[in-house]
Formats: C-alpha cells, structure tokens, sequence
C-alpha cells in the first residue's frame, strides 16, 4: 500500500517509488545510505527510509527542500495540530491583511482565502522549524490544483503540479466563468495533515539540505565514504524550467509574485556542452561521499538524446566527475515511454510520448 506522504505534493518530473524500491532491493542492505544529489520531492529519500536505509538528499530549489525535507523528518500530528491553532489565532488577531493589487492573485484566491494564505506565508519558518516546514509542504501540496474535483485545493482551477502564468490564468477564467472558491485554509491543512500522517512512519529519519549538487559532499561531511547507492533524475535538457513553472509555490515561501527564469542556472540547460559539463560537475560533488562498490543509478531523458548518446555522455561525465573511481555499466539502460505527459494538456501540438532511459554503474 502506498504511503500517503508519497504523494504530499505533486509536481512536474518525478519517479514513482517503486523504481526506487527496485535500486534499494538489488543493490543495498538494511542501514546502507542512500542518496539522491537532486532529490525534489524526496522519493528517493523517503522509500529508502521506509525501508530502513539510511538517506540524504540535496536539492537547490526551494520548493523541493521544503517538500522533501518534511517527508524525511515529519513532526508529530500533535505538534502540527498545536502550531496551527497558534497561526489561527494569530490570523484572527491581526489587523486586516492587506491583498496584492495583482489581478492574478485577486482571481486565484477566495478574498478570505487568500488573507489566510498570505498570515501563512509571513509568520511559517521553514527553513529553521520542521514543524513549519511540514505545514508549508502540505500547503504546497494543496494551494493549487483541480479545484472543481476536490474541495482540498484552495485556488482557482489550475493543474496541481505546475503554477500556470498569471496573465493566461485570468483570460482563461474569465473567458469560462470560473470563480475562485472560498476554502478554510486551517481546517484544509489540519484535515490533510492527519491523513499525511495516519500511516505508520518510517523507522530512520533522513536529512535534506538545501545546496547545489556540486556541494553535496561539503553539505554532509558526516556521511563520506558512507555511501553505497545513488538513486537519482537530474535536470533533463531543454524540458522544464523549475523556477518558472513552480513559481507560485515559490511566491509562498518568500518568492517574487510572477514567474521568474533561470532562477538557477541549471534549472534548464540549452547547449549540450554545457549540460554534459554541469552533470560532471554534480558528480564530483558527490565523490567524497561515495566508496569503492557504490551504484549509480540515473533515470534521464530528453527529446533532444537518442539512447546510446544518453549513454555515451553519462558515462563520460561519471568518469570525469568520479575521477578517482573507474566507471563500470551495469546495465544497456531500460527504456519506458512517458505518456500522458503534462506538456499534452497545456501545449497542444506536443508529441504524444517521449522516452526515459534508466543507466546503472558501478564505481569500482
């Protein structure tokens, strides 16, 4: 059965844990350490503790460090529970909280919606309280979606694993009369959070951190030589700019309130020199980390590769990035199609399918 944290929140680019699973299985024992130097919503991170491993991950984007953090170190129903009843009340005190003159944000949002997400978004500290950061991973999770199909989301219609742009967003609701419904923020985050946490939760804590790939061994000095797999999906090239389709959930943790590029430098790269030399670059963050015998195991794509030039450029920049390690493949690389792709929905035209290839090597 799956866990529900699995699933805490959705967005563009991910693996389904089984895939994980299957890495932990063939290549890992109970209390090896796992890694993932990329690890968005955490799933690397979190199936390897649910099945007792040791895992870490990194990610530089804000949005995945906040989600994938809270699933790796979830606090308590009861501590949840409490700090919400404190940033209701404090809601409730305040003097009327000002709305943004923005369109967008006034058409997204219920008026008294939208005052309880901005209380929100200025009193949680993520980045220094799990607690917090549990309560804003939830609201991540649920501050925008289908909202005509659940009464979870609190914006609205919009696709739950990317933020739409603001100008398209209001012509559409208007051209089809969508108006944005009137939520409880609290009592959606308090619903939610129990069902997050009515599973059995994992028997190890994991650590998040959030740090650029290249940085990952000098983030965790604790774990080097430490470990036996690696367990990721880096940036694909020329897909998805992160910072520009996360850009909402990136306005509610700090963020500017309109989409933004290249946010990161390596959110999405262009040239294929320059992707070949960021992914070396990633692995020699990583070399202090590993031992003689770990696995790498990559899932990575692109319409722009063919299979065997995905092969020849991973293999190359493992060799350079792992200088001090010799590169083995394990495996000709699995191939699976990527159907009911979120570009299908929202770029009419698109192809219908595109193709992932999953890479294993061994560092011997």
């Amino acid at each position: 059965m799956r866990h529900p944290l699995h699933s805490l929140c959705p967005y563009f680019a991910m693996f389904p844990e089984d895939f994980v699973l299957k890495q932990i299985l063939a290549y890992t024992r109970r209390g090896d350490t796992v890694f993932d130097p990329f690890c968005g919503r955490g799933t690397t991170v979190f199936e390897s503790l649910l099945n007792g491993r040791q895992a870490a991950g990194t990610d530089i984007n804000c949005v995945a460090a906040c989600v994938a953090g809270a699933k790796a170190d979830s606090p308590t129903i009861r501590a949840i529970e409490r700090r919400l009843r404190e940033l209701e009340t404090d809601f409730g005190r305040r003097h009327p909280i000002a709305l943004p003159e923005d369109e967008f944000f006034r058409a997204c949002f219920h008026e008294k919606t939208l005052r309880q997400i901005i209380s929100l978004r200025s009193q949680l500290k993520w980045e220094t309280s799990k607690v917090d950061r549990f309560i804003a991973a939830v609201t991540l999770g649920c501050l925008h979606g289908e909202s005509e199909r659940s009464p979870s989301y609190l914006s609205n219609r919009m696709p739950r694993t990317i933020s739409t742009k603001p100008a398209y967003s209001v012509r559409w609701w208007a051209a089809n009369g969508y108006i944005a419904p009137e939520r409880d923020a609290f009592e959606i985050l308090r619903r939610i959070a129990r069902y997050r946490l009515s599973a059995e939760q994992a028997p190890l804590r994991g650590f998040v951190k959030r740090r650029d790939a290249r940085f990952a061994g000098r983030a965790f000095p604790k774990l080097e030589r430490q470990v036996k797999l690696i367990v990721t999906s880096p940036p694909y090239l020329d897909t998805t700019d992160f910072a520009e389709d996360q850009w909402l959930r990136l306005w509610f943790l700090g963020g500017t309130a309109h989409p933004e590029r290249r946010t990161n430098r390596d959110d999405r790269h262009y040239n294929t020199r320059d992707y070949w030399t960021f992914l070396s670059e990633a692995w020699a963050g990583c070399e202090r980390l590993v031992a003689k015998g770990t696995v790498v195991v990559i899932r990575i794509g692109g319409s722009r590769f063919e299979k065997d030039e995905l092969f020849d450029g991973l293999q190359k920049s493992l060799r350079t990035g792992f200088g001090d390690f010799r590169t083995k493949a394990l495996t000709a690389g699995d191939t699976t199609s990527i159907k009911n792709r979120q570009t299908n929905l929202f770029r009419p035209g698109t192809s219908s399918h595109r193709f992932e290839h999953d890479f294993s090597f061994a560092l011997t």
